[in-house]
């Protein structure tokens, strides 16, 4: 595998980052979301809304490869919501599957962690859906299942799960205690 790197997205790179998102949907949650939910999901439509991301200036990270930089996944985070189990949310973590445990998702949450605290947040979480294949890699990370919570989506009730790092630097690796 040609070296990856991570940087901040681009309005350029808001298609790639649509595509990402909707083959990583129809990857991890067949079974879970409903087929025909998944085979209507619109590249456009994602790319839209994380354009949005991009142009108010959150916090969104592309991992590329080769050359001219092919984007093979991408994170998000920016402020929690009042509410919020902690300071910072990443609100989507996501990489192609051929690219997967290869190091790139946790490059990816170490660059949103990173601007999480560069913006002043001490802690972060998440939300993943409770029967997500891939919700052990944020184990494996040292997150820690601290709130559940059902949510409708795609007109099912599932259940997600928040995990949290209390101390912001736990996201690279960096054990502040």
């Amino acid at each position: 595998m040609s070296p990856v790197s991570v940087r901040r997205a681009t309005l350029a790179d808001a298609p790639a980052i649509g595509a990402v998102h909707v083959a990583a949907w129809r990857s991890a949650y067949p079974g879970i979301l409903p087929d025909s939910y998944l085979a209507k999901m619109s590249v456009e439509r994602e790319a839209a809304g994380y354009a949005a991301s991009i142009r108010i200036g959150e916090g969104v990270f592309v991992a590329t490869t080769g050359t001219p930089g092919r984007v093979i996944g991408f994170s998000s985070a920016r402020r929690a919501r009042p509410g919020a189990p902690a300071a910072g949310e990443i609100q989507t973590l996501y990489v192609l599957d051929d690219f997967r445990e290869q190091g790139v998702g946790r490059k990816l949450l170490a660059h949103a962690g990173a601007y999480l605290a560069a913006i002043g947040c001490e802690s972060a979480f998440l939300w993943v859906l409770r029967d997500n294949p891939t919700r052990f890699f944020y184990d494996h990370l040292g997150g820690k299942p601290v709130r559940e919570s059902p949510i409708q989506w795609a007109g099912i009730s599932l259940i997600q799960l928040a995990y949290l790092w209390p101390e912001i630097g736990l996201l690279w690796g960096e054990d502040t205690r």
